[in-house]
């Protein structure tokens, strides 16, 4: 394929049409037309639809453009900093991030990585759904404990744990009597919970009496004694450290792990490069307690 006539598909793809294109880059409208005719003719597939007033990308010129248009621009950026000597990262970086995370913690790392690295043009999204990184256009997203994907590599940063914790005011029941509990999800969908404590494996029968949609949510009413909360021990270290939450036991299931991931068919970029750097400087060891430390400095 004729990197030169990608590219000049790209330039039209961005800028919505060949006159557009060519003032933006100062060319030829007439070579644009000509260099996109060629590359569809190459391909025996139509690129764009061609209207009397409109240019239209088919579903296959968005295709296209959607799986090449990062590419080149990171070909761009390596080649132009490489010509000029330096080494410095710029560009747009887009991150997606899970909602409890960037609540907690993203904001105050975007700000560090910003200033840090200024000729960057940082955009983070908070969604918790399983985005389509090539589609959607992201260059790295955080997920937790996320599903075996062929397409992407990454690396787990961040561990945590959950446990299970209860404001002073909200007293142990004896067994075989429910505590008082707030959710997350349906009061229907909840079972009891088993715990680890020193004297060994408990099980704690649970009656929600408050459903949330998030854990900031969750960890607040728990303190405010409205009752026992199961909660990652990052959220409530400070909390269990002043005595306003007190610690019932460790959730008995697998640990919560944070993890970078990037599609595994880009290139790296010096961009993704560098964010995967400072989140390994914030979290050296990506234990619980650092995340905690984190959110307390």
């Amino acid at each position: 394929m004729d990197l030169l006539a990608l590219a000049d598909f790209n330039l039209v793809a961005r800028h919505g049409g060949f006159g557009r294109a060519a003032r933006a880059a100062g060319r030829p409208k007439a070579t644009l037309s000509r260099r996109v005719a060629e590359l569809e003719a190459s391909m025996d597939v139509r690129l764009f639809e061609r209207g009397a007033r409109m240019l239209k990308l088919t579903e296959e010129g968005r295709a296209l453009h959607q799986r090449t248009g990062a590419l080149l621009t990171e070909l761009n950026e390596t080649a132009a900093a490489i010509a000029s000597g330096g080494h410095t990262p710029r560009g747009r970086l887009r991150i997606s991030a899970p909602l409890l995370f960037s609540q907690i913690a993203m904001g105050k790392l975007a700000a560090g990585f910003a200033a840090r690295f200024p000729e960057i043009r940082l955009e983070v999204t908070t969604e918790d759904r399983p985005v389509d990184m090539i589609e959607e256009g992201y260059d790295l997203v955080i997920r937790v404990n996320p599903a075996p994907d062929e397409s992407l590599v990454g690396r787990a940063f961040l561990r945590d744990r959950l446990v299970v914790v209860a404001s002073p005011s909200v007293a142990r029941p004896a067994d075989g009597i429910a505590a008082p509990a707030v959710v997350r999800g349906s009061f229907d969908q909840v079972g009891d919970w088993n715990v680890k404590t020193p004297d060994g494996e408990l099980r704690i029968a649970v009656e929600p009496v408050l459903s949330v949609s998030s854990m900031v949510m969750n960890r607040d009413a728990v303190r405010a004694g409205a009752g026992v909360g199961r909660l990652p021990v990052s959220l409530v270290s400070h909390d269990l450290a002043a005595g306003t939450l007190v610690h019932w036991g460790d959730i008995d299931g697998p640990e919560i792990a944070l993890w970078a991931l990037y599609p595994s068919r880009r290139l790296l970029s010096a961009r993704v490069s560098a964010f995967l750097d400072y989140l390994k400087s914030a979290f050296p060891t990506g234990e619980p307690d650092e995340l905690a430390a984190f959110l307390a400095g």
